[in-house]
């Protein structure tokens, strides 16, 4: 586990964050509200998608009724995610998170099963307290041996 933990809020300018990723070469921030407690992510890949860019879904329009195929709100929080100057307009809302006690084992499950690069490891107040990464499984994997 990495700490102490660097992190943003809602409100920090998306370019300040990136440039704290860069400056400390890593791929996540966890993203906290008012009291320090996690509330979201933002990850590299939430960046790659911005800076793709944004194909909007098709949609059909049907005499005076219009069918969406995909949803119209998804559809504007995506628009909204891409374009976003915050990190709470791009930040992943679902984040991936253990608490200080969970064993190696189960860190290592709970990486490989989420599909992601780290887990934020949150007091009992909800704040990040480190950044467990699948770097720090591997590494101790390596001193067991």
């Amino acid at each position: 586990m990495t700490a102490p933990v660097l992190s943003v809020t809602v409100d920090t300018p998306l370019q300040n964050a990136v440039k704290l990723m860069s400056d400390h070469h890593i791929s996540g921030l966890p993203v906290v509200d008012e009291s320090g407690a996690l509330v979201g992510e933002l990850t590299e890949q939430d960046l790659m998608v911005r800076e793709s860019g944004f194909q909007p879904g098709p949609y059909v329009m049907l005499l005076d009724a219009v069918i969406y195929l995909r949803n119209p709100l998804s559809w504007e929080r995506e628009v909204h995610q891409v374009l976003g100057s915050t990190v709470g307009e791009v930040m992943r809302r679902n984040p991936h998170s253990c608490g200080a006690d969970l064993q190696l084992p189960a860190a290592a499950r709970q990486l490989h099963e989420g599909g992601t690069q780290r887990l934020f490891v949150l007091d009992d107040a909800r704040r990040p307290v480190g950044v467990l990464t699948r770097g720090d499984v591997v590494r101790a994997l390596a001193a067991e041996a």
